[in-house]
């Protein structure tokens, strides 16, 4: 077996500690495990508020320009936006990219629209306001999630991709979707919905269910950390 490297990059509010149980397995099968920490999502940078979709997306293609390939580039849910960019610039930087309950981002593509110019960072919601599943999580990981999660700068929260290079839709692509199956999530990419429609241009493409709840790094680390390597088998 090729031994690849993993390239791991969380959604919002997250570090790459978020990875340490999927990391650990990896490891143990062979593979290299790089968690990532994006820009703005460091708590000891007095600067991280200042943070851009650009600035993260410079930062994972210097990491992943260090890496011995063949790299694979893992972004779970918000974490597609610097991911998107940097493919758009670089098709060919990495192997397979592999979205965790997550997919691919649209020219224009923002996570919250209505975010007003003047936010400065967006706190982790209470959790019972989240539109995001929490399935799987108990009461202490929910308490680490609160307490180590740091606000996503505000650019980050607002600001629209753009997309120009028809390239990025060639990159080999996995998508392990969670918190709906696959079925209904190619389902709403072929009736265009906003969220899901990029999925729909992809040309190299396979899915994986995974049913659990929208961070399966803790509730189904074992079964992620799996599902990562059978995508680079």
């Amino acid at each position: 077996m090729e031994t690849s490297t993993f390239v791991l990059v969380p959604g919002f509010w997250l570090g790459g500690w978020a990875w340490d149980g999927v990391a650990d397995r990896l490891r143990a099968a062979g593979h290299r495990a790089v968690p990532v920490t994006l820009p703005g999502l460091d708590p000891d940078d007095p600067q991280r508020a200042a943070a851009t979709i650009a600035d993260q997306a410079d930062h994972l293609r210097a990491i992943v320009a260090e890496q011995p390939g063949p790299v694979a580039l893992v972004a779970h849910s918000g974490a597609n936006l610097p991911t998107s960019v940097l493919l758009d610039r670089e098709p060919t930087a990495v192997a397979r990219v592999i979205y965790v309950d997550s997919g691919p981002v649209a020219d224009g593509g923002r996570f919250d629209p209505s975010a007003p110019a003047e936010l400065a960072e967006l706190p982790l919601p209470p959790f019972d306001q989240l539109r995001a599943s929490l399935d799987g999580l108990d009461d202490d990981t929910l308490r680490t999630f609160r307490e180590r999660s740091v606000p996503a700068p505000g650019a980050v929260v607002r600001e629209p991709v753009r997309l120009t290079n028809d390239a990025r839709r060639d990159v080999p692509t996995t998508i392990v979707a969670c918190s709906y199956p696959s079925e209904v999530m190619l389902k709403l990419a072929r009736e265009g919905n906003p969220m899901m429609a990029e999925t729909a241009t992809l040309r190299d493409l396979e899915v994986v269910d995974l049913p659990t709840g929208h961070w399966p790094m803790w509730s189904r680390p074992a079964d992620l950390a799996a599902a990562l390597v059978a995508a680079v088998a």
